[in-house]
């Protein structure tokens, strides 16, 4: 009788240990940022929220998915623009999961999908334009690689959030060319405005030339004016020139001193 007794506590001991590691072993943890997919032999059965849940071993299974807000790096390619320009390019695109079961069933891994739509979509709008729209018009391009590739991504349970191209860069000879171009521009609009402040100078000049006509002795005094200037400096030397008319008022202002 002690024996029975002994082999039966063992057993219940035995079963007791089982169950609790089976209860142990169902129990699973799902985080705020996390849904957990369930398979039930196989099929979907349902979709768990964040918290404690219990998933029965073998007959079941159940698949994490992160609901943050993820981003998938577009390594720098070479795309061809409409007018034969080839750019260097690079983006990032940012997307998070709006269906755990879509992600899971659907589609393999949608971060390399996603990367990989993103990318091929970002050589067809840069291959319709042409290159000095790239270059000006960056945030209007995103979006529309944004529209193409949200337009596939939903029925995958992903949503875009938003694609961001972060360097586009020209070929060297491009580059020089470019330099070139702005060097000449830059020239051009430095002899316009070189010529416009001739163009004023000028007509101040003529405006003060027929004052200075109408004036008496205007332009006597501005002879003076500008020797009186040049001899400042002992180094210069000055050939004057003297107009008749003072010559003569100066032969007649000597001419009456004489007789007075």
């Amino acid at each position: 009788m002690p024996e029975f007794i002994t082999l039966g506590s063992c057993l219940f001991l035995v079963l007791i240990f089982l169950g609790g590691s089976l209860v142990v072993g169902s129990i699973r943890l799902l985080y705020e940022y996390e849904r957990g997919v369930v398979f039930t032999l196989g099929r979907y059965t349902g979709t768990r929220n964040p918290g404690l849940t219990l998933v029965f071993p073998v007959i079941q299974s159940m698949r994490k998915v992160d609901m943050r807000l993820k981003t998938a790096e577009i390594p720098r390619q070479e795309v061809m623009t409409k007018d034969n320009i080839p750019l260097l390019i690079n983006a990032v695109v940012y997307f998070r999961v709006i269906s755990p079961e879509d992600v899971i069933i659907k589609i393999e891994d949608h971060i390399f999908a996603v990367r990989q739509y993103t990318q091929a979509a970002l050589r067809d709008v840069i291959g319709n334009e042409e290159m000095d729209t790239v270059l000006t018009e960056r945030e209007a391009i995103a979006e529309n690689i944004k529209k193409i590739v949200d337009a596939e991504t939903t029925g995958w349970g992903v949503d875009v959030e938003s694609i961001k191209i972060q360097e586009v860069e020209l070929p060297a000879e491009m580059k020089r060319a470019m330099a070139k171009q702005a060097e000449a521009e830059r020239e051009r609009r430095a002899m316009i405005i070189a010529s416009q402040g001739e163009l004023t100078a000028s007509e101040n000049l003529s405006q003060a030339a027929e004052r200075m006509a109408k004036t008496p002795g205007a332009l006597h005094l501005r002879t003076l004016q500008t020797i009186r200037d040049i001899a400042a400096d002992p180094s210069e030397k000055i050939v004057l020139f003297v107009p008749s008319d003072l010559t003569g008022s100066i032969g007649a202002l000597l001419g009456e001193r004489e007789k007075g």
